[in-house]
């Protein structure tokens, strides 16, 4: 498998929740497979995750267009203190995915962020923390 093509794309914009429902967090890239037959490899640095004034957390997951690919699992919470201390992870979060799309319209990947409990703030991206995505065509062996 050759690498057929590489996109990436930064943000370094706060993105903050007090809900305990998914956000986006900004960070976002499409890439136009050529074959169907083809892979993408999503590397993602979620970077600047952090929560605040209460006992929460944040999840991560990736998405293809509106389809889940992978992300924290189940229970594993980034910056749970067990407490309402605020907890500020510099690199919060690293992934890669392979993803089999079977596709060849333009594909927008991303990421989306939870604050676990709904209660205080989760952050990503906070202090204008830069986070990064690359998306890499993989051809079919």
């Amino acid at each position: 498998g050759k690498v057929l093509q590489v996109v990436s794309a930064t943000i370094s914009t706060t993105a903050s929740s007090t809900a305990a429902s998914y956000a986006d967090t900004g960070l976002t890239a499409s890439i136009t497979p050529s074959s169907t037959s083809n892979k993408i490899l999503v590397l993602i640095q979620q970077n600047g995750v952090a929560k605040q004034s209460a006992n929460t957390a944040v999840n991560i997951k990736i998405l293809r267009d509106s389809t889940e690919i992978g992300g924290t699992d189940a229970g594993k919470n980034i910056g749970y203190t067990s407490s309402t201390a605020h907890n500020f992870i510099g690199n919060g979060f690293s992934c890669s995915v392979l993803d089999a799309p079977s596709s060849t319209s333009a594909l927008t990947y991303k990421t989306q962020f939870l604050n676990t409990n709904g209660s205080g703030t989760a952050y990503v991206q906070v202090d204008n923390g830069t986070s990064y995505i690359t998306l890499m065509e993989i051809s079919a062996w």
